[in-house]
């Protein structure tokens, strides 16, 4: 068997702190193909770590029948910085408490850090130069001399993810449908991943404006396209960050149900000697820029009129906000209108809400002019 655990011990930057870092690596290390799996980079959001603890021991399984044809690399807690920043009782992690940075946000834009490295390298053979890439990319982390404890653990991420062909984020959302974000040349090859899934939704965008962890390696390799034309270089990395539900929706039973999807996914991928059933197709790709994120354009009490899945029109009350100051203050409410045609995708389970706060995602299919080229996320 090749099921194994692996533990690294992150130094903090108080005295006397230190975080430990727990993974798995299953399959064997010749294999073609490599996988990477990581959950709740986002601490506070668990369904992708449920979904992971349960595929687990089916990988475990698989692995001990012989029946892997990849390597897989798997973090099912990805982030131990996030899951100590619990105050006042409450757990704050998806921002680093000490900068407030998200977790989701700014990582590297690799390619300029390695375009020298490698703009003499490529040939006409398209695997050779993806590994001239990855390569330069390994050397480039090796020589990186991180200052910060979440310098270091972004390093270890990007080392484990940099020469994967798969990658897979596991996030969730508030309240909400199952659904990915993915960059537009990566689809329709990921259509198989939103079928298994059951995805409401897959969102596309090359570039969302925050420097998410699932844009970093497609954005090295179409970089790489774009400044050496003459040669082939392939968009190397299937990337997606898969957003299951909601934060409440942690349960087991789900979880499970998650894992299957996953499993089946990689198997009709031949990466596990098995034959999945068929999957429902799931619907197919839109730009996320033709997607809404409803603000609240007054502070009050959420009061919906709409579910998750609902279809509504330019127009239609979404939710109203009930006033809590003023004359009219617990008396007024006031309309808050879809500006588009769409699905409801998401809602926000926190129903006292303050100006800007987001109330709502309506997946719809034209681009928006107040999304276009914009920033995409909420945050």
């Amino acid at each position: 068997m090749t099921f194994q655990q692996h533990s690294e011990v992150l130094a903090g930057d108080t005295p006397g702190q230190t975080h430990t870092l727990y993974w798995y690596t299953i399959g064997p290390t010749t294999a073609a193909t490599k996988v990477y799996m990581q959950a709740a980079l986002h601490a506070d959001e668990q369904p992708g770590t449920m979904a992971l603890h349960h595929l687990l021991p089916k990988l475990r399984d698989a692995d001990a029948a012989g029946q892997l044809n990849a390597r897989f690399v798997i973090y099912p807690s990805v982030n131990p910085l996030g899951l100590a920043t619990r105050v006042l009782r409450r757990h704050i992690g998806r921002y680093d408490l000490e900068t407030g940075v998200n977790f989701n946000r700014r990582w590297p834009d690799l390619y300029p850090l390695i375009k020298d490295a490698v703009s003499d390298k490529f040939s006409t053979d398209p695997s050779a130069n993806i590994r001239v890439i990855r390569e330069a990319v390994s050397k480039m982390l090796a020589f990186q001399s991180p200052a910060t404890t979440i310098q270091r653990l972004r390093r270890h991420i990007m080392l484990a993810a940099h020469d994967a062909d798969i990658v897979l984020d596991l996030h969730c959302d508030d309240e909400s449908l199952k659904h990915i974000f993915t960059s537009p040349d990566l689809m329709p090859g990921l259509q198989d991943l939103a079928d298994h899934m059951g995805v409401a939704a897959t969102l596309t965008a090359e570039d969302s404006g925050g420097g998410s962890f699932d844009e970093v390696l497609p954005n090295l390799y179409r970089k790489a396209q774009r400044d050496n034309p003459d040669v082939p270089i392939p968009m190397a990395a299937e990337t997606a960050t898969l957003e299951y539900r909601g934060q409440a929706d942690t349960h087991d039973e789900i979880g499970a149900e998650d894992a299957k999807g996953l499993f089946d996914f990689l198997a009709g991928r031949g990466l596990i000697q098995t034959t999945p059933p068929a999957a429902k197709p799931a619907p197919g790709p839109t730009p996320f820029e033709a997607t809404e994120v409803l603000r609240a354009d007054r502070p009050g009490l959420l009061a919906y009129r709409v579910k998750l899945g609902d279809r509504v029109k330019k127009g239609d009350v979404v939710a109203d906000i009930i006033a809590m100051d003023g004359p009219e203050a617990f008396l007024a409410r006031s309309p808050l209108r879809a500006g588009t045609d769409g699905i409801i995708l998401s809602r926000a389970s926190a129903k006292y809400v303050v100006v800007g706060s987001s109330v709502a995602k309506i997946v719809g299919k034209d681009i928006l002019p107040t999304r276009a080229g914009g920033y995409l996320l909420e945050d």
